[in-house]
């Protein structure tokens, strides 16, 4: 399966560590929230853990936006709740406040353009899917490159704010900056603006 921004995010239903218990997990069951799904290699490695307790520290601000974080791996839910039963001083994660999602058979993975056949493991990958179970966004970063949480809430933060107000917002733009209207008119006003710059 090809994923495409624009296209229905492939649903899933799979077990997943949640507040340190198994539950079976469905994508669509989200449905009125925006979801931001990432995945990382392995358990017990090297960059995962930063970025796992990165967006673990940033799901007030996620929750706030009406966005659901979920986390997905290769590896069984008895390799995850024992990552969060290591402390994070030995390279663990201490208690996750979002799903840690096992993906055992690959197939979520693979549906989402992640998987790297050959090593046996997800790449970095990271999509936003609206609240009607669209992809908005992707992206993948390669093994070594950890990724930003502030940069996936500012994506939030724009699609929010196209929803709200119907209007795109340019590079590097963050909420409370000026914004465009997607039209002849709307782009001119703007660029008057940003060309005095």
């Amino acid at each position: 399966m090809n994923v495409q921004v624009g296209q229905p995010a492939p649903d899933f239903t799979a077990t997943a560590v949640v507040n340190g218990q198994f539950e079976q997990l469905k994508l669509s069951s989200y449905r009125g929230k925006n979801v931001v799904l990432f995945f990382w290699p392995l358990d017990f490695t090297f960059v995962c853990p930063t970025e796992i307790v990165a967006f673990n520290d940033a799901v007030a601000k996620f929750t706030e936006r009406n966005t659901v974080v979920l986390g997905a791996s290769i590896d069984s839910q008895f390799t995850h709740l024992a990552w969060q039963n290591t402390p994070r001083t030995a390279g663990g994660l201490g208690k996750v406040n979002f799903p840690m999602i096992a993906d055992l058979t690959h197939e979520i993975s693979r549906n989402y353009g992640v998987l790297l056949e050959g090593a046996g493991v997800a790449a970095r990958g990271l999509f936003l899917i609206d609240s009607k179970g669209v992809l908005q966004h992707m992206l993948i970063n390669n093994l070594p490159l950890g990724r930003s949480v502030d940069e996936a809430l500012r994506i939030v933060d724009a699609l929010l704010h196209f929803e709200k107000h119907g209007e795109v917002c340019p590079a590097n733009w963050k909420p409370g900056e000026k914004s465009m209207k997607p039209s002849t008119d709307g782009s001119k006003s703007y660029f008057a603006e940003w060309g005095k710059k």
